[in-house]
């Protein structure tokens, strides 16, 4: 079968799914590699796993795995993983841990925010089948070529050829003269330096010149204005600009002026360093006067959260972030690559052969442009491309080797996937996390070069360009989860790795999930090690990923809840959910997170709520077992007992002292730590130090520690220690739901009364009202006192969200 031209016929069709990229028919036909890869919609996946694919049996499926247990740290030293740079990656050898776990040889694996792929590198290493599509073109190009084999020799001598070629007619351009004799040779890199307008003499100055400390080798914050002595820094200054004609386009543009100050060479191990020459300045004039001999891509730059720095520093087209003489020589390049796999190796600089490449002078690699945002340093550096190529070259060769097949491709958003119901047997995907990373316009550079952009209509960020906010992301990433959802097989596992802490768009991740059908069995950490820029200078950024495991119930268990609303299954649903867990202590089997659980599937599944927390705790002792502050099945609490026994002293140590938690922040994760700390009978002295080193309390007015301690636990001869007994826990509770309820009511009067919005609240005292306002059918409080509350409250808070909407649902049930 001619696949490209059966992709042709169905283009009409495909148009019309969520995620169309942007390009001509025959330049996505041009890049993609069918029925593996295509740069669309990929219609071939349906054959894809009626080859591959076990199909669902219900009645015969025994797949029964628990949650991956253990924090992960794997590096980024690998070939693979360096061979093409994106804005994030996940090290493939850290995703092969959960792969091996939660699957068996020849399973599917599915990945619908892959980015560059590594998903698909982790699961052809074990021999399991993977799915991957992502919305960007450049992302699923690259994923495609690291999981397509090519034949590392076969690859080194066509590249080989294609850069001897180009170097035999264009090296001319990089070569510069060296000592009295003025012999040629090649130069490493050219520096060039804003030219920069005083605001005293409004008169122009190099800021190299006046910046560079040529002795230290550093650029300084504040120099002197060279024609008046005055103290400056960039910002006192204005960028000087000059007009001239676009030789790509033909108009007249005005550009920043900037101009070559160093040249660095070497001549064996030696390097050297000088000012441009005449000779230097002579070869700008000749390659000035050349014409364009192949296609440059003419791109005009739009307006975008990050792509503002190219305006605000008068840039506006792609083809303005080259010099003259790389825009020949990369478009030379281009116009010789002819297999896909030269392609990518053609791609692998764009960004850092551009003027996004800082002159950093303390730093010796030669390529430095920021990583997850677009900056324009006042000095850059021009890279010799001969050379950064050829050492791509030997990248390429050791990790062509490692890579497999059995991965296909597509093109699409992932609200919409062209996959059939139940067919996938796990899933790992890493979503985009709100606001840090616009990756449409992170990829432009790269996707205008390959002729088809991403279309941004689905992309799951929060952007004013866009129009997005988090209520727009959280939308789109409840439709993504709902179609995992949908084609994950039941009882299978779904891990989301999730670098984002900001608190409403890490509950956004864990609602959608939720709200899709998903239930999240535990929360644990993946280290790699590294950050990008906005990742570790952004707002709320996290340097550790967080990594949330849920599954889909089975369908026996979803048909019950269903015909029976949920009436009289609480014990099935904590009995369901217990069972999927690791024989080990866990936040999840702690009394309040069970009761949290199960409140949020009832209200997100819109059943009535029959249980408070003091009948809760009856129901979990008549039917389950309850040690060391963690509950669990009749056949589970043998195995616990065996795990204590041979478990190390200091892990035990860990479960007594609170250390299995990664979060205090607010009252509810304060309780549940206190309870686990509180194993065995301990003074205020002692929790209070304990509990100060790591809370982070925020956005919750939170009792001080005492009254906490005093409202939950029981104070006994100096010690405070959990309730021993039903009558006990019964009567704390009684204590704290009374004062919960008090609360309650003045925050209700205050919504009813009060004009102004209220910004700070006890979200437990909320959550309780919440609850059993919902419970009594009082739909209009809750309405009440959300519409005063400041948005951030229920951004931040799932469980207030939850009883919000299904209030607003009954209310216009019953109008």
């Amino acid at each position: 079968m001619d696949y490209k031209e059966e992709l042709r016929k169905k283009l009409p069709d495909l148009k019309a799914i969520e995620g169309y990229p942007i390009g001509t028919d025959d330049n996505i036909i041009a890049i993609s590699n069918p029925p593996h890869y295509t740069a669309c919609p990929n219609p071939f996946i349906s054959d894809f796993i009626s080859q591959f694919g076990k199909a669902y049996d219900q009645n015969n499926d025994q797949y029964f795995v628990k949650p991956f247990v253990g924090d992960v740290s794997e590096g980024k030293r690998e070939p693979i993983y360096n061979l093409h740079s994106y804005h994030t990656k996940v090290p493939y050898k850290a995703i092969m841990n959960y792969i091996e776990h939660y699957t068996e040889e020849g399973d599917i694996v599915l990945d619908a925010f892959c980015g560059t792929g590594m998903t698909g590198v982790a699961a052809s290493q074990l021999n399991r089948k993977c799915i991957l599509s992502d919305l960007s073109t450049i992302a699923s190009f690259i994923a495609h070529n690291y999981n397509n084999p090519y034949d590392p020799l076969k690859f080194k001598i066509e590249a080989s050829r294609i850069l001897a070629e180009v170097q035999d007619e264009y090296g001319w351009m990089f070569e510069t003269t060296h000592g009295e004799k003025k012999t040629r040779v090649r130069f490493d890199s050219m520096i060039w330096s804003d030219v920069l307008i005083s605001p005293f003499s409004n008169e122009e100055f190099v800021f190299f010149d006046v910046a560079f400390d040529i002795n230290n080798n550093s650029v300084s914050k504040t120099f002197q204005c060279p024609h008046t002595g005055a103290h400056l820094t960039k910002s006192d200054c204005k960028l000087a600009t000059e007009t001239v004609i676009d030789k790509v386009t033909g108009n007249t543009i005005t550009r920043r002026k900037q101009v070559p100050v160093r040249v660095h060479y070497s001549i064996g191990r030696k390097k050297f360093t000088k000012r441009p020459d005449e000779n230097d300045l002579k070869i700008l004039t000749q390659i000035d006067q050349l014409s364009f001999k192949e296609s440059i891509p003419i791109f005009e730059i739009p307006d975008g959260e990050k792509l503002r720095e190219f305006h605000n520093k008068h840039v506006t087209y792609l083809h303005e972030l080259y010099t003259k003489r790389l825009l020949i020589i990369l478009s030379a390049i281009k116009s010789k690559c002819t297999e896909k796999i030269h392609h990518i190796w053609f791609s692998t600089h764009l960004v850092n052969l551009s003027i996004l490449n800082r002159y950093r002078p303390e730093v010796s690699f030669p390529y430095n442009p920021f990583s997850g945002t677009f900056y324009l340093a006042s000095m850059n550096v021009e890279a010799d491309p001969f050379k950064a190529y050829s050492n791509k070259i030997k990248n390429f060769e050791k990790a062509l080797p490692i890579i497999s097949d059995g991965v296909v491709v597509s093109v699409n958003s992932a609200t919409n996937l062209p996959i059939p119901d139940n067919s996938i047997d796990y899933i790992f995907t890493d979503p985009p996390f709100g606001h840090n990373l616009m990756y449409a316009e992170l990829n432009f550079i790269w996707e205008q070069w390959l002729r088809v952009s991403t279309n941004n209509k689905s992309e799951a960020v929060i952007s004013r360009f866009q129009i997005k906010n988090l209520p727009e992301y959280y939308d789109l990433m409840i439709n993504s989860f709902k179609e995992y959802f949908r084609v994950l097989k039941p009882k299978r596992w779904i891990t989301v790795e999730f670098h984002n802490s900001k608190s409403s768009v890490w509950n956004a991740i864990q609602e959608g999930m939720s709200k899709a059908g998903f239930i999240v069995s535990q929360v644990s950490v993946l280290d790699k090690k590294q950050g990008s820029f906005n990742q570790v200078t952004a707002s709320g950024a996290t340097k550790s990923d967080l990594v949330i495991s849920a599954f889909k119930p089975d369908s026996d268990f979803q048909r019950k809840f269903a015909l029976q609303s949920g009436q009289n299954l609480e014990a099935e649903f904590v009995g369901n959910f217990l069972q999927v867990l690791e024989i080990k202590p866990s936040i999840e089997r702690t009394e309040k997170m069970l009761y949290s659980k199960m409140l949020a599937y009832y209200i997100q599944n819109g059943y009535e709520i029959n249980q408070d927390a003091k009948t809760f705790y009856k129901l979990l002792n008549s039917n389950f077992i309850e040690e060391d502050g963690f509950w669990f099945t009749s056949d589970q609490i043998n195995s616990y007992i065996e795990y204590k026994k041979y478990a190390k002293l200091n892990e035990i140590e860990e479960i007594k002292s609170g250390g299995l938690f990664l979060f205090v922040t607010d009252e509810k994760s304060a309780l549940v730590w206190l309870h686990n700390f509180l194993n065995q009978p301990k003074s205020f002295s002692d929790v209070s130090v304990a509990f100060n080193q790591l809370a982070n309390i925020q956005d919750d007015q939170v009792p001080e520690l005492r009254d906490l301690l005093e409202e939950n636990f029981v104070f006994e001869g100096g010690l405070y220690r959990r309730p021993k007994s039903e009558e006990e826990h019964n009567q704390i509770t009684e204590k704290r739901q009374k004062h919960l309820w008090k609360e309650f009511e003045t925050i209700l009067i205050q919504a009813q009364t009060e004009r102004k919005k209220i910004k700070e609240v006890r979200k437990e005292a909320l959550t309780y009202g919440f609850e059993r306002c919902y419970k009594d059918k009082r739909f209009k409080d809750i309405l009440t006192i959300a519409s005063k509350l400041h948005p951030y409250i229920l951004e931040n808070n799932g469980e207030l969200a939850d009883f919000v909407e299904a209030a607003e649902i009954q209310t216009e049930g019953l109008a």
